[in-house]
């Protein structure tokens, strides 16, 4: 190996690849360059034995495959940023807002300011073979940014990051399509806030268990979070709308990220919330599902918009 050069990464098994220069396979037919097949092993050799859809395999060096995204990027294919992301978050924000410690109520002197906005690409971008991104970070790093449509699917989903951006108290910016977007926040909510909130702070639990196990404790400030999220998704759930400021509960999910909280305390509140949960469930005032003809009329309208904004 010459001094500067690089061996590319190892391939496992499953690994989507493109074929760089044309080959045989096993029976001796040409498989041309730019097929797409997976990766079904890598032999003792080192050579990789590669499947393509028909069920044919070829075996080929590292060298002679790409990775399919990495391929496509270096044809300029597909979702890539060439830079104009944050161009975009600059120029076609329509609403931002402050969420974390900061609009929980939660915030210390030593909190961040974390922001999350929603930009609408216009819609010339979406007819080219490079799409707009659907999601862009910064220019600060606690600021991200969502393209409309990637926002309305999350927002559908009952992401709770997505959803509090809209009941954030602290707006930064709003121009008239923010305030068309917020008007339709409850057109997102449904039961699926359960399944979502509940269901996340579980998975988190059984990593923060295994912390406990291997370094002998937790992270305090994200079980103090994730406590926070339950406290939310109840008043969701027995309300109808999401209430971000922690009120009352303060002093206590602080005296929790102060590690002041011994783990059965915080396992047996916890308990309680997703009990809690349950019974919330049962008389909610959410529908069963969201409204997503609603939404999509709404982004419809956008994309529409967008259009004769253009033309004029």
């Amino acid at each position: 190996m010459t001094a500067g050069s690089h061996r590319p990464p190892q391939l496992p098994a499953g690994t989507q690849v493109v074929l760089r220069r044309p080959t045989a396979d096993a029976t001796g037919a040409t498989v041309q360059r730019g097929a797409t097949g997976r990766v079904r092993e890598q032999l003792p050799d080192g050579r990789y034995v590669v499947e393509l859809p028909d069920g044919r395999a070829f075996t080929c060096q590292r060298a002679d495959v790409s990775l399919r995204r990495a391929y496509q990027t270096a044809i300029g294919i597909g979702d890539v940023d060439d830079g104009t992301g944050l161009d975009l978050v600059r120029v076609h924000t329509i609403y931002a807002a402050v969420t974390g410690s900061r609009a929980f109520g939660l915030a210390t002197e030593a909190s961040d300011t974390d922001v999350r906005g929603v930009y609408v690409a216009p819609t010339s971008l979406f007819w080219s073979l490079v799409k707009p991104p659907m999601h862009v970070d910064g220019p600060e790093p606690e600021r991200v940014s969502w393209e409309v449509e990637r926002f309305c699917e999350l927002a559908l989903k009952a992401n709770p990051n997505v959803l509090e951006v809209l009941w954030s108290p602290l707006v930064e910016v709003q121009t008239e399509l923010g305030t068309e977007l917020v008007a339709l926040r409850d057109a997102f909510l449904s039961q699926l806030v359960y399944q979502t909130f509940s269901g996340y702070v579980l998975s988190q639990f059984k990593r923060i268990e295994a912390d406990l196990r291997q370094r002998g404790q937790p992270r305090w400030k994200h079980v103090m979070h994730l406590l926070r999220l339950l406290l939310s998704a109840r008043s969701l759930l027995r309300e109808g709308t999401l209430r971000l400021d922690v009120g009352d509960e303060r002093e206590r999910l602080l005296s929790v990220k102060r590690g002041e909280m011994d783990w059965d305390t915080v396992e047996s509140w916890r308990m309680l919330l997703h009990q809690q949960l349950d019974e919330a469930l049962a008389v909610t005032p959410l529908p069963a599902s969201p409204d997503v003809g609603r939404v999509d009329s709404w982004l419809s309208s956008v994309r529409a918009r967008s259009i004769e904004m253009v033309q004029r």
